[in-house]
């Protein structure tokens, strides 16, 4: 019985960005007696379903975007007499449609880490159940990565998790719904020990990928003490393992780069903005999501802030040397055919080094999903006889551009406009004189080439027709290989793994 691992994908570009960590964890999770999993990421290459015999054991991993495809592998590998499992965000929320369209033998709702092994042990004895629970499981217990079965030479970005769930409830994202609001943070000695090897492989940029890398806030501590809660000492303990994390990423080679994601609230914790700085935390995506305060009530953001306070904090980050990438939502009923002019010419005040500009999408598992799913005319608004509610089955080329309705704009305005900014930023003219942030010019042009293989992968996406996509994916194959070189280096096989700077919490 062998055991095959796919992220499915329906476009290949030879080289990926960011390593897909999910593989490589289940790949730990798999009993030694089960042999080594046969892993294949489709952003490299596509899966060979010759590799797959009767009775093997296909684990997919999908979110919802990737769906149709993911359900599309799983057929074919049930044809070959496989036995199908699918996890991941999409399969947590929709478990039946695995079955449905996947051809599942199971699903496996929530995390995998522990539960990947029950289910492989559960195939081989011919008792597999229909649904696995993996549950929320603490930090302690996440697993880390077989970065030893990982092509390091394929890949730009290698992942690390610190922490899962989000505190936040904002009515675009799903995360709070199927990761949790508590977070669950694991120890900075699992964190740094597989930092430590994938340095060791060569990996310069490590991207830190927890849902939220500021999960506690000074004023959620000072909060929980006014009101005499029950968890003031949770909250300072998640903090302070938060500073030893990053003291001791500070303790590894100076020519590393840590990414992540984070809320605009940490551009007023300024003692966290020195600690990031001094770790190398040198970009952050933040969710800026609208410029104006109507825009970020309507999507229950409201904790962020608008017009040049705005500015102003987004320029905190950016004297601490973190560079963002902020990231904007258009279609908000709040919008108005001024919002996209306002929204680029913010990006350029506040000293933005990358940007994503994408529209109002009703994921699964958001309050704007719901809200959404009541109001539609599920009977009237099919494609191919494909309820819209249920998009990610669509073909994707013949998905809507937008799905909610605009007050006093039509879908294609949004679109073109849309398109219009994404141009207006990452216009080669601009992004060279962005590029002056550094002296040295091999930085100056790696700036430039990121710039133009960004918006090839990203910006086309949905958005533009399918002769453009087309030549976006070429484009960010014959970018991708000389960008590679910008983020590795020479291995070092002999770095040592810091001590900790203060004794660890229990």
């Amino acid at each position: 019985m062998k055991v095959h691992l796919i992220n499915p994908n329906d476009t290949s570009f030879g080289i990926g960005i960011i390593v897909p960590r999910w593989l490589y964890v289940l790949a730990s999770a798999t009993p030694a007696r089960f042999g080594t999993p046969n892993i294949v990421d489709e952003t490299l290459d596509e899966m060979d379903f010759d590799a797959i015999e009767p009775g093997d054991v296909v684990g997919i991993g999908i979110h919802t975007l990737n769906a149709l495809r993911g359900y599309e592998t799983g057929r074919k590998a049930r044809e070959r007499g496989a036995h199908v499992v699918f996890g991941g965000s999409h399969p947590t929320l929709y478990p039946e449609e695995a079955f449905e369209h996947g051809g599942a033998t199971s699903v496996v709702k929530g995390d995998g880490d522990e539960i990947w092994s029950q289910v492989l042990e559960d195939i081989d004895a011919g008792t597999p159940r229909r649904v696995y629970e993996g549950g929320r499981i603490e930090g302690d217990r996440f697993l880390p990565a077989r970065w030893d079965l990982m092509p390091a030479e394929s890949y730009m970005i290698a992942s690390v998790q610190t922490v899962r769930g989000c505190p936040k409830h904002c009515s675009f994202c799903s995360v709070w719904r199927t990761d949790g609001q508590r977070p669950r943070q694991r120890m900075s000695d699992l964190v740094v020990q597989e930092v430590v090897e994938l340095r060791r492989k060569g990996f310069r940029f490590i991207l830190l990928a927890d849902d939220n890398f500021y999960p506690v806030t000074q004023q959620d501590i000072e909060l929980e003490e006014r009101r005499n809660g029950p968890r003031v000492q949770e909250l300072k303990d998640i903090r302070a393992e938060r500073f030893e994390l990053l003291n001791r990423l500070a303790d590894l080679p100076h020519d590393m780069v840590f990414l992540t994601q984070i809320t605009m609230e940490a551009a007023d914790d300024v003692e966290y903005l020195e600690a990031m700085k001094r770790a190398n935390v040198k970009g952050a995506l933040v969710g800026v999501e609208s410029v104006t305060e109507e825009g970020l009530k309507a999507v229950f953001k409201d904790f962020n802030v608008a017009g040049d306070d705005l500015v102003r904090q987004l320029k905190r980050f950016v004297e601490h040397d973190v560079h963002i990438l902020g990231s904007f939502i258009f279609g908000l009923s709040t919008d108005r055919e001024d919002t996209f002019d306002a929204t680029v010419k913010l990006a350029g005040e506040a000293g933005l080094d990358f940007a994503q500009f994408v529209t109002l999408t009703p994921f699964p598992g958001t309050v704007d999903f719901k809200k959404w799913e009541t109001e539609i005319d599920q009977a009237k608004e099919t494609v191919d006889g494909i309820p819209l509610n249920r998009f990610w089955l669509i073909p994707r080329s013949k998905r809507p551009k937008l799905y909610l309705p605009h007050p006093t704009m039509t879908p294609d305005e949004i679109r073109v406009r849309t398109q219009k900014v994404w141009h207006q930023f990452y216009n080669l003219s601009t992004v060279w004189k962005r590029s002056r942030v550094t002296n040295k010019l091999r930085d100056r042009l790696a700036y430039v080439l990121i710039s133009m293989l960004f918006p090839q992968m990203y910006a086309n996406t949905g958005l533009a027709t399918d002769s453009a996509r087309g030549r976006a994916r070429q484009w960010a194959r014959w970018l991708a290989k000389p960008c590679r070189r910008v983020f590795t280096a020479r291995p070092m096989p002999e770095l040592q793994v810091p001590p900790p700077t203060r004794p660890q919490y229990v």
